[in-house]
């Protein structure tokens, strides 16, 4: 928690807190990670020239994770960006000002994915086995928020440092019990190991705070309003596309991004509709966040990560930039 912490910290000492700079015309948006399914809409809207038509000129911004997007978004280095609110919330903490426009994810895509013939049938076996996972991975730093939702000794289990891309090869070789993945490309884990595999998601036991969101920097939102309105809808429209039919805006993010399969693109989406759906996605507008979740966010990072400077929960999310007129499908 603390390591986490301290990049951030670190990150920020270094940079220069200038304000946002960027012409009306020409803007940033900075990914939480390489393009794959859940950014097609971005790509789509660009594609078919829709930020244009509102006289903006979009670069789209392979990302380096959550942490970094919030960082540099946060300091003024991108007008806008794509990352979990708990890390955003976490960023905000530490002097990186941002504020969330419209949650993609508005249920955790976390989950724990493990081989049935390791004895485990559910987290009541994870003590004595083995988690691997990136040292600053979401679910390693609240691990213990977990450990005491299912009832566990954070400390039973044993964390083994790997790569994202590790992953799926670790688990099969035997190098660890049990790892942590995103819900996004389940399917691929199901086609690799079949009946064999176990797998909780986070969100089926409680724990289902907001996953990636949309965020702009505080200033320039201040600076921007109508152009940063602009943006947010012009994006929120371009998902409500996908939704209803994914294959163009696949077309889109195959055409601009190279090295994507698009059968497992069409799976990820698949998963993704499931991520973007809930009662206030359905009822209030798609993207919307809610006011009592957000709050009950911002206590989990305030308990289990290291927020230096504790903040009112409502400066760092809004609606107000949202058509919510547009609804996300029961």
């Amino acid at each position: 928690m603390k390591t986490f912490s301290k990049l951030i910290a670190g990150f920020l000492a270094s940079c220069v807190m200038v304000p946002a700079t960027a012409s009306a015309e020409n803007i940033n948006i900075v990914l939480n990670w390489v393009p794959t399914a859940d950014h097609m809409p971005y790509f789509y809207a660009k594609q078919a020239g829709w930020y244009e038509k509102e006289g903006l000129t979009v670069n789209i911004e392979s990302g380096r994770g959550s942490g970094a997007a919030a960082q540099k978004v946060g300091a003024g280095f991108s007008e806008f960006g794509v990352a979990d609110m708990a890390t955003v919330l976490l960023a905000k903490g530490q002097g990186a000002d941002s504020v969330a426009l419209m949650t993609v994810y508005t249920n955790s895509p976390q989950g724990f994915y493990w081989l049935k013939s390791k004895g485990i049938k559910g987290p009541e076996d994870f003590p004595a086995h083995s988690i691997g996972n990136p040292p600053a991975d979401a679910s390693r730093v609240m691990w213990p928020m977990f450990a005491e939702a299912v009832k566990i000794d954070p400390a039973s289990v044993k964390f083994v440092n790997i790569s994202p891309q590790a992953k799926v090869a670790s688990l099969k070789s035997g190098a660890i019990d049990i790892t942590s993945d995103f819900y996004n490309e389940h399917d691929m884990k199901l086609r690799e190991f079949g009946d064999d595999l176990g797998f909780l998601a986070w969100r089926d036991i409680g724990i289902n705070p907001y996953g990636n969101s949309i965020i702009v920097n505080a200033d320039y939102m201040k600076k921007n309003p109508e152009l940063v309105r602009k943006f947010t809808q012009v994006t929120q429209k371009a998902f409500e596309a996908c939704v209803k039919d994914k294959d163009p805006c696949l077309d889109a993010l195959l055409s601009q991004v190279s090295g994507l399969d698009r059968n497992n693109q069409e799976d990820q989406w698949k998963r993704i509709l499931e991520l973007m759906r809930d009662k206030t996605t359905t009822q209030v507008g798609l993207g919307a966040f809610d006011d009592e979740r957000m709050k009950k966010d911002y206590e989990m990072v305030e308990k289990y990560f290291d927020l230096k400077k504790p903040f009112d929960v409502k400066t760092a999310y809004s609606n107000e930039y949202l058509d919510l007129l547009i609804k996300m499908p029961e």
